[in-house]
C-alpha cells in the first residue's frame, strides 16, 4: 500500500491519541493565543477558528511576532518536524521578549529547546507521515494545550465515526486535465484552503481557492468571458463546497454563482459536507480532499507523498 494511501486509511486513528502536556505546571491561564506555523503545521489553528470562532486565536505564518502581545497571550510554536525556520525564529524572539511560549512538534530543535528551557510542550507520535496528513494529531494537541478538554472529548468519537471510504476517485476523474478552483463560505475558508493545498501537495497540480461572499465582489467578474478572453479560463473547473449550516444568503449566493458559471460554459462540481457534528463535517471533507488528490496524483503519475520542490527550495535558501 502506498504511504499516502495508508496515511489516509489510518487517519481516524489519530483521534484515539491522548496528548500529554509535558511541563504542564509551567502552563498558565491565557485569554488569547497566537499559533505560529507553516504549511500543514498551521492547519489545526485554521480548523479551530472554523469550529470554535469564540476562541481568541490568531494563526500566523511568518517570521516575527505581532505587536499586541502581552502576558495574557500564549504563543504556540507549531512545527511537525520541529525544525521549521520561521517557527524557530519566532520561538527565539518570544523567549527574548519574555513572552509565554509552548510547543507542538514531533521532535527536532523545537522539542530540544522546550526541554532545555523547561517550557510546556506536546510531542506528536512519529508515524512517518507528512505534516498535512497529521491534522488529527495537531488538532488534538492544540486543544489540549489551550485547555479545551470539551473539544478533546468531542473529537475522540471521530475515531469510530469517520469513514475512510475512498470517495474521491470520481471527483479526481472529473478534475483530470483541469485546473480546480475551490469555493467555500468565509466561515469554511479553512476547508477550502485545505482542499486547494492538498491538490497542490499531494496531486502536484495547480489549484486555487476563494470564499463567498468576497468572490462575488471581484473574482467572478474575471470569468465573465467574451471571445477575446475565453481561452484564458477554458481549462478551469470550479468546485463548490456546500454546507447546509452556512448562512442562508451564502447558500443563495452559491446557487446563483453556480448557475452563472454554467451559463458561461464552465464546468462546476458541487461537494456537500456530510456529518452530524461540525467536527465530523470538517474532517470528512478533509478525507475527501485527501482521496481526490491521491487519485489525481495517480492519474498524472506523480508521487503523492513526497514534496521534492519544497526540499529543493529549502536547500537553495540556506
Amino acid at each position: 500500500m502506498n504511504v499516502m494511501e495508508k496515511a489516509i486509511q489510518d487517519f481516524p486513528k489519530q483521534f484515539a491519541w491522548e496528548p500529554e502536556v509535558i511541563n504542564s505546571d509551567k502552563l498558565g491561564k491565557y485569554s488569547r493565543y497566537v499559533l505560529v506555523g507553516m504549511g500543514g503545521s498551521r492547519l489545526s489553528g485554521d480548523l479551530l477558528n472554523t469550529s470554535n470562532p469564540e476562541i481568541d486565536l490568531l494563526v500566523r505564518s511568518d517570521y516575527g511576532l505581532p505587536s499586541f502581545l502581552g502576558k495574557d497571550t500564549l504563543v504556540i510554536c507549531s512545527s511537525y518536524s520541529g525544525n521549521t525556520e520561521e517557527v524557530l525564529s519566532v520561538f527565539k524572539e518570544a523567549q527574548k521578549k519574555s513572552i509565554p511560549v509552548a510547543v507542538l512538534a514531533k521532535g527536532g530543535k523545537l522539542i530540544e529547546l522546550a526541554k532545555k528551557e523547561d517550557l510546556p510542550y506536546i510531542q506528536f507520535p512519529d508515524t512517518g507521515i507528512q505534516p498535512r496528513s497529521a491534522i488529527g494529531f495537531s488538532f488534538r494537541g492544540l486543544v489540549k494545550l489551550i485547555g479545551r478538554e470539551d473539544i478533546l472529548k468531542d473529537t475522540e468519537s471521530l475515531k469510530d465515526v469517520l469513514s475512510v471510504e475512498d470517495n474521491g476517485k470520481d471527483i479526481a476523474e472529473v478534475l483530470h486535465n483541469k485546473i480546480p478552483v475551490i469555493y467555500s463560505s468565509f466561515r469554511n475558508r479553512s476547508l477550502g484552503y485545505i482542499f486547494k493545498i492538498t491538490l497542490n501537495e499531494t496531486g502536484k497540480i495547480p489549484a486555487f481557492y476563494n470564499v463567498l461572499p468576497e468572490a462575488n465582489h471581484n473574482e467572478m467578474i474575471g470569468f465573465d468571458i467574451i471571445d477575446s478572453t475565453k481561452e484564458l479560463s477554458e481549462n478551469l473547473h470550479f468546485v463548490f463546497l456546500k454546507d447546509e449550516k452556512d448562512n442562508k444568503r451564502i447558500q443563495k449566493r452559491m446557487e446563483v454563482l453556480e448557475q452563472l458559471y454554467k451559463d458561461r460554459g464552465f464546468e462546476v462540481e458541487v461537494v456537500a459536507f456530510k456529518g452530524k457534528s461540525v467536527f465530523e463535517r470538517m474532517f470528512s471533507s478533509i478525507l475527501l480532499a485527501d482521496w481526490t488528490a491521491y487519485h489525481i496524483s495517480k492519474l498524472y503519475g506523480t508521487q503523492p507523498n513526497e514534496v521534492p520542490m519544497v526540499e529543493e527550495f529549502k536547500k537553495l535558501i540556506l
